[in-house]
C-alpha cells in the first residue's frame, strides 16, 4: 500500500468517540465482529468543528509559522489543525536489542540506530485485553515533575496469543545470509541455533522452506512439511557455511518466489529473513528491492519478519524492509533472545489480527497547550489519511501490545477532557475497517510519576527517557542516567521482572561509557532541543 508521512493540511475528523469522563484509565474493546464505526465528537457531545485548513510549522526560534502557531522549547504551541497525531502502528523492538549489544560490547549505540518507541514496546504493559479480535484502546499517565509538564501514555493492545495447538498452522520461508560477515560468532551459529530452537517448536503440520544468499541465492529446502521431514530439516541448517558477498535483494526475493510457489491455503504464509543485513551487492535500496517483490506481497499477503544479528548490524536497511514490507522486525544477540522469539513469541509474529492499523490522538486545545510524540518520525502519517485505506498502517499480531508515550504541556489551571485516542485496522481475511477510542481527562494524569501506583507507566517512562538521552535530547523531567538507572532498578525489584532489571544494566552501561558526563539533573525541555 502507498504511504505518505509528514504533517499536511489537518482537518478535524480524527477527533473521534463518546469521552468517557472521569477515569482513571478509560478502556474500550470490540469483541469478535469488530469495532464500531463513530462520528466525529468534541468533549461536549457535539458534532466537532472543521477548523480553517492551514499549513506550516513553526520555525525553531520560536517565531511563528504560517499557520499561526509558536514554538516553545522545540515544541509546537499548535493552531487547532495541529492538535492531531497520527502515526503507523509500530510493534518493532529491534532498536532496543541493538543497543543492548552495543552497550554490552562497551560502546554507546549511534543516535541514528535509537527509536524510543522500539524501546517503549520491548516491555510489558498490563494492559486489558478484548476478548476477541481488535484493540483495547487505554490511557492514562502522570506528573512529572517538570512544571506543567505530564507523561501521557496511549496503550493498545491485541487479545492474548494462542496456545501452541490453537493457532493456525505456519508456511515460513526462511531467507538466510551466508555472506562472509556472517562469520562472525554471534551471527550464522546464532542463526542456526534458532532454526534449530523453532524446528523443535513448530507442529507436525507447520511447514518450512530454506533459501540462502550470499553474491546469489539458492534454494536449500523447497516448502516441507515438518510432519516427518525434522531430520533432513536439520540436515539442511547444518550445511550452511559462510561465504562471499551480502546479495539482500536476491535472497528475498527468491524468498517470495519460494513463498509463493509453496503457499499453503489456510496457513500463516510468511517470509523470515535472518541477517545482519550490510547488503554491498544488487540492489541496496529497500523500496527498491521490496518493488522486485511488490506483486506478490499485495495480492498473496505474505509479510516479511526480520530478525538481525551481528555487532555491525544494517539497522536503518532492515527497519525500512519490514517497515514497508508489512512486517516487522527484532534483534537477537544470544540463544536466550533466540528462544524468546521463536518459542514464547512465535504466535505473535506468525499470525496477524489487524492489517493497516494507524492510532491518532486529538488533544483538546481548551487544555493542552503543546504536546511532543516521543518516538514514531518513521511511522507519522498524515492526519487527513488516517481513515484512507490506501496508505500503509502497521501489522499487529495476536499477544502484541502498541505503546505511544507524549510529552504532554497543560494550560495553567487546565481541567476536563485531555484527549481522545482512536485506533483503526482493516480486518486480515475481508479488508473490512473497524475502529476503537478512549479518552483521558485532567484527573486521570495528576499523580506523581515517579510516587504513583503504576509501575508499568514508569518503566515506560525510563525506557522513553533513556532512549531519548542515548539519541541526544531531553525529555521534561528526565532524570539523568544515574538517578535513571536507579529507577530502573527498583522498578525491577517491584515489578520482578527480569526484563526490567537488564534495562537498568544497560543504563548503568550507558551511564559509565559516558564517563559520568551526565550532571544527573532533572529538568524541563532546553531551547530547540524537542523538535
Amino acid at each position: 500500500m502507498e504511504r505518505r508521512t509528514g504533517k499536511c493540511v489537518r482537518t478535524w475528523r480524527g477527533a473521534l468517540g463518546v469521552v468517557l469522563a472521569g477515569g482513571v484509565l478509560l478502556t474500550g474493546c470490540s469483541g469478535a465482529s469488530g469495532g464500531k464505526e463513530h462520528s466525529s465528537y468534541d468533549r461536549r457531545g457535539a458534532p466537532a468543528p472543521a477548523p480553517a485548513a492551514s499549513g506550516g510549522a513553526a520555525d525553531s526560534d520560536g517565531a511563528k509559522g504560517t499557520d499561526g502557531s509558536k514554538k516553545q522549547d522545540g515544541l509546537r504551541e499548535s493552531a487547532p489543525p495541529d492538535y492531531l497525531s497520527t502515526f503507523a502502528l509500530d510493534v518493532d523492538t529491534a532498536s532496543y536489542g541493538y543497543a543492548r549489544r552495543t552497550l554490552a560490547d562497551g560502546n554507546l549505540p549511534e543516535p541514528a540506530t535509537v527509536r524510543p518507541e522500539e524501546f517503549v514496546n520491548s516491555f510489558r504493559q498490563g494492559y486489558r485485553r478484548p476478548a476477541g479480535d481488535g484493540f483495547t484502546v487505554n490511557v492514562d499517565g502522570a506528573r512529572t515533575g517538570a512544571d506543567g509538564w505530564s507523561l501521557v501514555r496511549v496503550g493498545l493492545a491485541t487479545r492474548a496469543a494462542p496456545a501452541r495447538d490453537e493457532r493456525p498452522p505456519a508456511a515460513l520461508t526462511f531467507v538466510v545470509d551466508i555472506s562472509g560477515s556472517m562469520a562472525e560468532p554471534g551471527r550464522l551459529d546464532l542463526v542456526k541455533k534458532s532454526l534449530g530452537i523453532l524446528t523443535d517448536e513448530l507442529r507436525d503440520d507447520d511447514s518450512i522452506s530454506l533459501v540462502t544468499f550470499s553474491d546469489e541465492a539458492k534454494t536449500l529446502l523447497p516448502m516441507t512439511r515438518l510432519r516427518d521431514h525434522r531430520g533432513r530439516i536439520r540436515d539442511k541448517v547444518d550445511s550452511m557455511e559462510p561465504t562471499d558477498s551480502t546479495n539482500v535483494e536476491a535472497g528475498i526475493r527468491r524468498g517470495y518466489d519460494e513463498a509463493v510457489d509453496g503457499r499453503v491455503k489456510g496457513a500463516n504464509n510468511r517470509v523470515v529473513l535472518l541477517s545482519d543485513a550490510l547488503a554491498n551487492t544488487g540492489e541496496t535500496d529497500a523500496a527498491a528491492i521490496l518493488e522486485r517483490i511488490d506483486s506478490a506481497r499485495r495480492e498473496y499477503g505474505i509479510t516479511l519478519f526480520g530478525v538481525g544479528v551481528g555487532s555491525d548490524y544494517g539497522d536503518a536497511l532492515m527497519e525500512q524492509l519490514t517497515n514497508k514490507g508489512d512486517g516487522h522486525t527484532t534483534y537477537i544477540a544470544d540463544e536466550t533472545q533466540a528462544r524468546k522469539v521463536f518459542v514464547d513469541q512465535l504466535p505473535a509474529h506468525l499470525e496477524l489480527t489487524a492489517r493497516d492499523a494507524k492510532a491518532q490522538v486529538a488533544f483538546d486545545p481548551e487544555t493542552v497547550e503543546k504536546f511532543k510524540l516521543i518516538g514514531y518520525e518513521d511511522r507519522k502519517v498524515a492526519d487527513e489519511d488516517f481513515r484512507n485505506d490506501r496508505v500503509d498502517g502497521g501489522e499487529v499480531g495476536p499477544g502484541h501490545t502498541v505503546t505511544a508515550l507524549y510529552a504532554v504541556h497543560l494550560r495553567d489551571g487546565a481541567s476536563g477532557h485531555v484527549a481522545t485516542a482512536t485506533v483503526r485496522w482493516l480486518d486480515p481475511k475481508t479488508r473490512a475497517p473497524h475502529e476503537q477510542t478512549g479518552a483521558v481527562e485532567t484527573a486521570a494524569i495528576d499523580g506523581p510519576l515517579w510516587d504513583g501506583d503504576s509501575k508499568r507507566l514508569q518503566v515506560t517512562a525510563v525506557a522513553a527517557y533513556f532512549a531519548e538521552t542515548l539519541r541526544g535530547g531531553r525529555l521534561p523531567g528526565a532524570p539523568g542516567l544515574g538517578e535513571l538507572a536507579s529507577r530502573a532498578d527498583k522498578l525491577a525489584s517491584g515489578t520482578e521482572d527480569d526484563s526490567v532489571r537488564k534495562l537498568a544494566t544497560a543504563i548503568g552501561q550507558a551511564d559509565r561509557l559516558k564517563d559520568g558526563g551526565d550532571d544527573n539533573r532533572s529538568g524541563g525541555a532546553p531551547e530547540g532541543e524537542m523538535d
